[in-house]
């Protein structure tokens, strides 16, 4: 497995001042709730003691090109931090999968998972929110769960993965479930939604089913 917590893409990063608090209140409030169900978080005894997990959302403007589609991410390893602020987000201004390149601004880097965030707003015009945890227990049961899984040997935070989102979510099938496990990233699961709460309830929804079928 690849080591957690590292960027893999090129960052052209500009320092910026925070986004407004009020402009937050929803990303973090549901940032929170995962951190608190341990889907967010660091633990010295799990992928090398670097953080995990992150969230995004993204805002106006609608109609900009599917590469520029702007949207605010929490920062890289902040994984560990029970509550975050505006200095713990950043604004991704445009994502380029096939060039691997990411262009952000504000007070830190992005997280490591940009690229992947990025490529999903690429993908659908629908989809505002993007949540990455780690959940072992809906990551050994996506077969059982019916889980669209990712390549093993595709890791995280790379254009191949970019490419492996675009194959299997570009069916609407597997792309109605909202859900996409992480095959060659330990414990890594993504959901996403027209909402946080539509993307953060199927997150939910799933953990209780993989607590189902391991009960």
């Amino acid at each position: 497995m690849a080591q957690e917590g590292v960027i893999k893409f090129k960052l052209d990063f500009t320092l910026e001042n925070p986004l407004p608090e009020d402009r937050l209140k929803e990303i973090t409030a549901w940032r929170k709730l995962l951190f608190m169900l341990r889907l967010i978080g660091q633990d010295p005894a799990r992928y090398g003691g670097f953080g995990f997990g992150n969230i995004s959302n993204r805002i106006a403007p609608w109609d900009s090109p599917p590469n520029q589609r702007r949207f605010i991410i929490s920062g890289t390893q902040t994984g560990g931090l029970p509550d975050l602020g505006p200095r713990h987000y950043t604004l991704v201004r445009e994502c380029h999968w096939q060039e691997n390149r990411v262009v952000a601004e504000g007070p830190v880097p992005p997280s490591s998972e940009s690229l992947t965030h990025g490529t999903l707003y690429a993908m659908d015009d629908s989809i505002r929110f993007v949540i990455h945890v780690h959940s072992p227990e809906i990551w050994r049961n996506a077969g059982q769960l019916q889980i669209p899984v990712s390549a093993p040997e595709v890791a995280y935070g790379t254009p191949e993965m970019a490419e492996e989102i675009l194959r299997i979510l570009g069916d609407p099938i597997p792309r109605s479930k909202g859900i996409l496990a992480m095959g060659g990233h330990e414990d890594g699961v993504v959901t996403f939604g027209r909402t946080a709460a539509e993307a953060g309830t199927c997150l939910i929804r799933y953990l209780a089913l993989a607590y189902q079928a391991t009960a």
